[in-house]
Parts: C-alpha cells; sequence; structure tokens
C-alpha cells in the first residue's frame, strides 16, 4: 500500500509538471482533426 502511495504521489508530481506539455500535445491534436474535417468538407 506503501509504494501505491508513493507511485501515485510521484505521478501526481509528474502531471503538475508536465500539464502545459499535454496541453500542447492536445492543441496539436484537435488542430489536425479539425483541418481533417475541413479538409473533408472542401472536397
Amino acid at each position: 500500500m506503501e509504494q501505491i502511495e508513493h507511485s501515485y504521489r510521484g505521478l501526481s508530481l509528474l502531471m503538475n509538471l508536465n500539464w502545459d506539455r499535454l496541453l500542447y500535445g492536445a492543441t496539436i491534436a484537435f488542430a489536425l482533426a479539425a483541418g481533417a474535417y475541413v479538409g473533408t468538407l472542401l472536397n
């Protein structure tokens, strides 16, 4: 149980440090999907 708590705190710290990178990746994925959708409308 102690190991799970330590790994959870480590994961939480990692998420706190890298939330902006996740947001950046999600924004790029959304932009690519939106571009593909608009591309299908124009064809």
